[in-house]
Parts: C-alpha cells; structure tokens; sequence
C-alpha cells in the first residue's frame, strides 16, 4: 500500500490517502484515510469498484466508471478529478492519482496511488507553507509557477490546489519544493504523443519525478 500522509493545518485534516487497484479480479486496497474520507470507519467494509462507484456524485458516476473500465482493459494508469459522497451525504472534491502497478515480471497488473481531498483546508496549509519557506520560494518561483500552471491544466484545479499537490510531493518524498518544481517543469517539454498520451505520463511524471535526474539547486 502506498504511505499515507496526513497533515492538521488550522484545524481542517489536509489527508491524502493511498490505494491499490489490481486489474484481473478488480480487487482493490485503500488506507485508512480514504475509508475516512467516503465515511467508513478503518476496517468496516471491503472496497470494491461497486462501492467506490456507489459514492461517485451522479454527475461524475460515468465518467469515473469509464475510466476505470478502460484502465482494466487496456492496462493503464488512470486518474480523476471529481465529487464523492460521504455515507453523512458531504460532498468531497477529490483528485485520484494513480501510477501502474507491476508484478515481479514487470507486467502491469492494476494501480497505485493516492487519493487527495482537495477541500481539506489547502489555503491555510499553503500560508503557513509560504510562511514558513518565502526564502527558499523567492529563488525559484519561475518553476514553482510553471509547475503550478501544469498541475492547474491537467487536472482542473486551482492554485491554491497545485500548490497543496506540490508540497504533498515534497513532504511524501522528501524532496526540497524548489527541486521537485524544477524537475517537474523541466520535465515537461518530454511529454509526447496526443492528449490522453499526455496525461498518463504527466501522471507518471507527477508521483515519480523526485527520482528523475534534474537540477538539484535553483
């Protein structure tokens, strides 16, 4: 299972919560925190595409179950942004985030990754980040922009959003901001192919790139 992190930033629970989706018998895992966040206590139901579809917002049901009908059949990653139901009837804006996951043979057998709740008090959690590291932002706010702008199209989320999603990156992989930014943004000019190419591998860019060789100061 992917690590979890959870933050409290002024009181709201800044959560992201991991998942694993295994393709074949469409089996899925997720952590505590993504049980929390659809209203289940940790251990109190068996996740399945059903349930998950279940709390999907009406309007997004489809849409979510077609993407995930074409990650079983062609074998790839998927990722969302969209509305879920709690079992107390709260509305969630989430943002899915999910990377191939590999057997022992490097054959891709389902997903991995997070889910992140986007309504969990981000702007307070990006003050107190700006707050703490407007010395080290300064020098490098050309890249963390541009990441930001990337993070903002592809996923339809704000600034305050993309910055929250950057700095969860920097905090799950230890990774300075300034760096993960830079990397991302110099990593931008490889994606290729058409749109839905794109995506998947900013998706692959976006919970990898602390990996990636790039610039190590800015």
């Amino acid at each position: 299972m992917p690590p979890v992190l959870e933050q409290v930033v002024a009181g709201h629970p800044h959560t992201i919560g991991g998942f694993r989706f295994r393709f074949a018998d469409q089996h899925w895992e997720w952590s505590d925190e993504v049980a929390a966040l659809h209203g289940y206590e940790p251990g109190a139901v068996r996740p399945s595409t059903e349930l998950l579809l279940s709390h999907k917002h009406p309007e997004d049901r489809n849409e979510v179950a077609g993407t995930l009908a074409a990650a079983v059949r062609d074998g790839t990653a998927f990722c969302s942004r969209h509305r879920i139901i709690d079992t107390a009837g709260v509305e969630h804006n989430v943002l899915v985030v999910g990377d191939r996951l590999y057997d022992d043979a490097g054959a891709t057998v389902g997903a991995t990754g997070y889910y992140i709740d986007l309504d969990a008090g981000l702007d307070e959690y990006r003050q107190r980040v700006l707050d703490e590291a407007v010395p080290e932002l300064v020098g490098a706010r050309a890249q963390i922009e541009q990441a930001k702008g990337a993070l903002m199209l592809v996923y339809g989320i704000s600034a305050d959003q993309a910055f929250g999603v950057l700095q969860w990156r920097s905090q799950e992989t230890n990774t300075k901001l300034r760096v993960l930014a830079a990397k991302l943004a110099a990593a931008l000019t490889s994606l290729g192919g058409g749109p839905l190419q794109q995506r998947t591998q900013f998706d692959h860019l976006l919970l990898t790139i602390h990996q990636h060789p790039g610039p190590s100061s800015v």
